[in-house]
Order: C-alpha cells, then sequence, then structure tokens
C-alpha cells in the first residue's frame, strides 16, 4: 500500500495494530501472524523514534493490547499487570545488557521459558484465594474467579499464613490437551482452535465453568505482584517461595551473571522447545534484584528491566502432491493438502487440514506448489502460504459433489465451509439419524447414539426412512438388546409416523430450518407436499423469511435424494399434513422473553403457550422485546428488561392477555 507521507502510513498502521490487538486479546481469533504482527509493530515504533511528535498515551506502543469485556465484572488492578519489550536479535539483548549494566553493573538476570497462555491475578486474603482475573489493559480485567477455581494446580488455600498475596500467572492448555479439543473440534465439523493460547483464552472465558473445567488447563506463576507477611528480595527467591507455598511456577529458570551465557540459555530453550509439554514462544530475561528493578523503573507499558526474546516460527518449504476432501459427521467438505514429508517440531509431517475455500484461494494453494509449512502452537501443521506456482497450475477449488455420495454440495452466506445437503450421505448418517430422532424432531424415544451407532455399523439402516422397516427380528440381532426393548422401540417409532409434519421438517435437518420456521411453514402450506411445489419469492414473501433462507430450502427440496427421500417417508405412512394448534392471534406481533420459575407450568410450556396464541419467543432480551415474563428467581434477564424499560408481566397477566 501507497502512503501519501510518513503521518498517513503511521496512522494506518496504528489503526491496523488496534484491531489485531483486540481479535488477539478480546475475541480469542488472531487474523494475522505473529511473526507479521511483531513486524507491524517493529515498524510503528521506528517512525515514532523518528517523529516522537506523534506518539500519544493511545498509541499502540504506550498500552498493553487487551480489554476488559462486559461478559464477567471488572477488576481494577491495584498493581499494573504490564507487558514485556520483545526483542528478536543477540544485538538487541546485547544492547539490554549495556543499558542495564551503565547504571547496576552488578547485576545478575534470571532467565526463564515464555509460557504462551493468558495472564492473569490470583489474589489471596488471609491464605484463602478470594479472587481471579484477566490482565484486560493491564489496569482493568474480568473477574474469572469460579473458571480459576476449575485448575487443580491453583492452591485455594495457602500452608502459611500470610494477610495478602497477589500472584501473576500464565494460563496455558498443554499440548496433549489442545490436540484432544482440536481432535474433538474436527469431528465436529467445527472451526478447530488456531493454537493452544487462543485454545486457553477462550475456555477461560467460558460463562459455563464446567466447560472451562473440561478443557484440561494449567498454569504457571512466574511474578509476586503484591506480598504482605513476607520480605522477598529477588525474583527467584519470591518463584522459589512461590514453590514452597504449592503453586507450579515456571519451569527451568537460571540465573547468569553474564549477557554471554544468559543468551546460550535462551538458545537452548529454543532449541528444546518443541519437547516442552507446552507451548512457549520465547525465553524472558530479566533483572534479579528488586531493589535494582526499582531504580531502573518502567515507562507507561513495559518496565525497564525485563525483555522477552521472541523465537522465529520454524517453517519448511516442501511440494504439495495432492488435495484430497473429506466429507465430516455433519456433510462439511474439509479439504487436506498432501505433501511430501518434512520434519517439524520433533515429528515427520505429511498432511495439513486447509479448512475451507476461503483460505485456499487467499493463500493461492495449487496442487504442485512448493509450499511453506509450520506446525501451529508447535503441533498442528498448517500451510502457512505458497512460496512457487508449477507453470499452468490453477487455484485448487473444492468440488461442488460430495465426494462420498454424489449428492449437491453447497456453500451458504452464512459460513465458509461447503456442506453435502444429502441427508443419506453415508459419510454424516449417524448424525442425521441422531437429529432425526431427538426430541425436537420426530421425538423416538429409545433410539439413542449407541443403538444408532450398532444399526448403522451392523448396514441394517443407511437412511433415516430405513428406521420404518424395522422389525422386532433385526433388533434382538443387535447385542445387548432384549425383545422387549425392541418391541417397545418399534412401538415408538411407529407412533412417530403420527408426528406432525412439521416436526418431520426439523427432523430432515435442513440448513437453516429450526423448529420455529419449521412451524410457520407447515402453517403458511398446510403439508409437506404444498411446500415442495413453493417457489422461492413465495417462500421469501413469509414473515422473518429471507432470500437467502428461501432458497437453501428450495434448493434443498429440489434436491433429488431429499424429493427421493420425502417421497419414500410419505410412502411408509408418515404424516404430511399440517393441523394448526393455534387458538388464536392475540399476541400476534409480539416479542416474549421468559425467565425464572413460573407456578403451574414450565417454560416449554408458556413458549407453547405464547406461540399457539400467534406470540413469538425470544431466548434474549433486547429494545425489540415487547414482554418479559417473569417468574421466581429471575435473574440478569430481569435486570435488563428493567434498565431498558421493557414491559414485565407475570403468568397471570399472560393469561389475562389471551
Amino acid at each position: 500500500m501507497e502512503f501519501k507521507n510518513v503521518r498517513e502510513e503511521y496512522d494506518y498502521l496504528c489503526k491496523q495494530a488496534e484491531q489485531h490487538n483486540f481479535n488477539y486479546y478480546v475475541l480469542d481469533n488472531p487474523t494475522i501472524e505473529d511473526s507479521d504482527y511483531d513486524a507491524l509493530m517493529r515498524r510503528i515504533k521506528q517512525i515514532e523514534k523518528e517523529n516522537p511528535d506523534f506518539v500519544t498515551a493511545n498509541s499502540p506502543t504506550q498500552h498493553v493490547g487487551g480489554y476488559a469485556l462486559n461478559t464477567f465484572e471488572k477488576v481494577t488492578h491495584t498493581v499494573q499487570m504490564g507487558s514485556l519489550q520483545d526483542v528478536f536479535s543477540k544485538e538487541e539483548l546485547i544492547e539490554f545488557d549495556n543499558r542495564i549494566k551503565s547504571t547496576e553493573k552488578d547485576a545478575i538476570y534470571c532467565v526463564e521459558p515464555k509460557i504462551d497462555g493468558l495472564s492473569v491475578s490470583l489474589e489471596y486474603v488471609n491464605s484463602e484465594l478470594v479472587r481471579g482475573s484477566t490482565r484486560g489493559d493491564g489496569f482493568v480485567g474480568e473477574d474469572i474467579t469460579k473458571n480459576l477455581k476449575t485448575i487443580k494446580s491453583i492452591p485455594h488455600t495457602l500452608p502459611e499464613k500470610l494477610p495478602l498475596l497477589e500472584v501473576r500467572g500464565e494460563v496455558y492448555m498443554p499440548k496433549s490437551s489442545f490436540e484432544k479439543l482440536v481432535k474433538t473440534q474436527i469431528e465436529n465439523d467445527e472451526d478447530p482452535a488456531k493454537n493452544p493460547r487462543n485454545a486457553a483464552a477462550g475456555s477461560l472465558r467460558q460463562k459455563d465453568a464446567r466447560i472451562t473445567a473440561s478443557r484440561g488447563l494449567d498454569i504457571f506463576c512466574f511474578n509476586v505482584q503484591q506480598i504482605e507477611g513476607k520480605t522477598l528480595t529477588s525474583h527467584k527467591e519470591s518463584l522459589d517461595y512461590l514453590k514452597s507455598l504449592g503453586f507450579n511456577v515456571v519451569e527451568g529458570y537460571q540465573l547468569y551473571d553474564n549477557i554471554d551465557d544468559a543468551i546460550a540459555r535462551i538458545d537452548e530453550i529454543g532449541e528444546k522447545r518443541s519437547s516442552f509439554p507446552f507451548d512457549i514462544d520465547g525465553a524472558v530475561i530479566k533483572v534479579d534484584d528488586f531493589a535494582m528493578r526499582e531504580a531502573l523503573g518502567s515507562t507507561s507499558k513495559v518496565p525497564k528491566w525485563a525483555v522477552a526474546f521472541k523465537y522465529p516460527p520454524e517453517e519448511k518449504e516442501t511440494k504439495l502432491l495432492d488435495i484430497e476432501v473429506s466429507v465430516g459427521r455433519t456433510g462439511a467438505l474439509t479439504p487436506v493438502a498432501i505433501f511430501e514429508p518434512v520434519w517439524l517440531a520433533g515429528t515427520t509431517v505429511s498432511r495439513a487440514i486447509l479448512h475451507n475455500q476461503d483460505n485456499i484461494d487467499a493463500k493461492d494453494i495449487r496442487i504442485g506448489d512448493i509450499i511453506a509449512v509450520r506446525k501451529a502452537g508447535d503441533i498442528i501443521p498448517e500451510v502457512v502460504r505458497s512460496v512457487k506456482h508449477e507453470e499452468g497450475s490453477v487455484t485448487f477449488k473444492i468440488p461442488d459433489v460430495c465426494p462420498v455420495c454424489g449428492g449437491r454440495a453447497q456453500r451458504t452466506d452464512d459460513e465458509a465451509v461447503i456442506r453435502c445437503t444429502n441427508i443419506s450421505c453415508p459419510a454424516q448418517l449417524l448424525r442425521n439419524i441422531q437429529h432425526f430422532a431427538s426430541r425436537g424432531a420426530m421425538n423416538i424415544d429409545g433410539l439413542g447414539e449407541a443403538i444408532v451407532k450398532q444399526l448403522v455399523e451392523e448396514k441394517l439402516i443407511s437412511s433415516v426412512a430405513d428406521l420404518y422397516e424395522l422389525d422386532v427380528a433385526s433388533l434382538t440381532s443387535l447385542p445387548r438388546l432384549a425383545e422387549k426393548s425392541a418391541v417397545k422401540l418399534i412401538n415408538n417409532i411407529e407412533n412417530s409416523k403420527k408426528n406432525s409434519p412439521d416436526r418431520l421438517l426439523y427432523g430432515l435437518g435442513i440448513k437453516g430450518i429450526g423448529q420455529r420456521n419449521a412451524i410457520q411453514l407447515m402453517e403458511h402450506y398446510g403439508s409437506i407436499e404444498r411446500m415442495m411445489e413453493a417457489s422461492v419469492e413465495d417462500i421469501a414473501g413469509i414473515e422473518n423469511f429471507g432470500f437467502i433462507l428461501a432458497e437453501n430450502l428450495y434448493y434443498a427440496l429440489k434436491d433429488p435424494n431429499m424429493a427421493s427421500l420425502i417421497e419414500r417417508l410419505k410412502a411408509l405412512g408418515l404424516n404430511m399434513t399440517f393441523e394448526s394448534t393455534k387458538s388464536s392471534d392475540k399476541l400476534a406481533g409480539l416479542t416474549f422473553v421468559i425467565t425464572g420459575t413460573l407456578e403451574g407450568m414450565t417454560r416449554e410450556e408458556a413458549k407453547k403457550l405464547i406461540e399457539d396464541n400467534g406470540g413469538k419467543c425470544s431466548g434474549s432480551v433486547s429494545k425489540k422485546t415487547s414482554y418479559l415474563l417473569a417468574g421466581e428467581e429471575a435473574g440478569s434477564k430481569l435486570t435488563k428488561a428493567q434498565d431498558l424499560g421493557v414491559n414485565i408481566i407475570t403468568l397471570n397477566e399472560l393469561k389475562d392477555m389471551i
């Protein structure tokens, strides 16, 4: 990009840096490589050095990149949680040493690995853990005490009586936990976490602490922020003391009285980085003595007594031999790069997921390319970029035909993946049948995941329609399924034929068609057959149906596999005609949110009552909410409704409206 002058370049780069900070620290979804971000910040610092009048308190070099969100309560840090100055060369380390030794000739350095995680504060009062919080912008963070308490290595009570102790640590996701998480995400056709740091940050910000607990997080503590009842004079002494209190402290910290030995240790850590069971992105060198630190001082953003040496990412070049397309359990077509094997971060790799067409297009990846490969977080192989194209090559395109079943594959505007639309596709059969039998769809009691898996593996079913041709004899041939249970399941399958066709429509798993708009469609058309004759324009004319959703439904119904399946289900006796349970239109045009415990009625029953009388139900309060139906023990939704001036009613008042 060309700029008219250096000021225009500086303003542009600062804006870019702030956006990348927001993506990284707040969204846990970086959109730039660490090395590229570091280069961006180096250029900003160079311009500021040459033009000091450009620098303001809001410059990205003058504050920590994080923010405190509204998800959790805000915490104001008594001691600022600053960041460290990054350096990238041995020359910069020597410059750091020269600056320190110019005033502190006897300085001793402590060198330790730099864990790539999420910085947190742990506060203890009278030896009890009272609060844990994120760094945020260094001054204000978020209270995540409940989530931090799920990390087993964090002591809740200290073995020694201390009036006050605040410890700073780095929460991280071990490589083994990260691999497990990514494997699960890939199996579920979810976007896998980019690296352990982002996975750890996202896990810590879960509203449900049980999810955090399931992620296998851990922590290394590396600093005493404040303490009463104990005097500490050096960094190594503080780490030894924290270890004696039961904290996990950063591993491998060592002292050196000269910069050459310190640099040798930094090199040694870098050489061993792939062997650590956790992700590191550098090594930290700090002045050990606290009195010297006090004398050296800090800038508004970083201490002058420490720097972080950042290791360059390990990359290897290789040849892209092929791109295979696999089909996941939700029908997602996933491209996988197959390349000549290379040795990376301790293992030989020859495959890497390319994720989606957008990623392939952005990197202009072509079969036959020389590509640069690395491991994200030293774990998950990824293609970084195309280095050189083969003559006559073209950018790879994911096919619009499913490689497993030959059905139509398409992409919707609201997501990056391309999916097979055939509900009977063998690759996604298990998940489709589970959805078809679920409570919100055909509600076939007894047809759980284990039974469905057995039916598919024994090749007793290859389509949801096959469920209706099962008999007791075929079911009792399955291991551990008694005749009594088989008879009951056959009866439940048979009874599901009488279900309202909106349940059937939802059970077909058409992208974007949920329970509510399935009912809308059936109320509008009266039957599955009539709906199948509708045009895109006709469907788009239904309230809350846009053109994209209408087009998606239209083409799904026109797909030969889907049309054949519906025809077969009709022949098997499933109900295709809708009988409305709607009692009135007295609540038409009104949107309700339900919260708390209702007396004499469940929330689901209240929702049905509202919808049967023409109203709509939403899960969250907004300015568009007409009424909040509140019962006992109403929580945050009640508070938000009061703040927005939303009408709050009781169940009896709702009944009066009807």
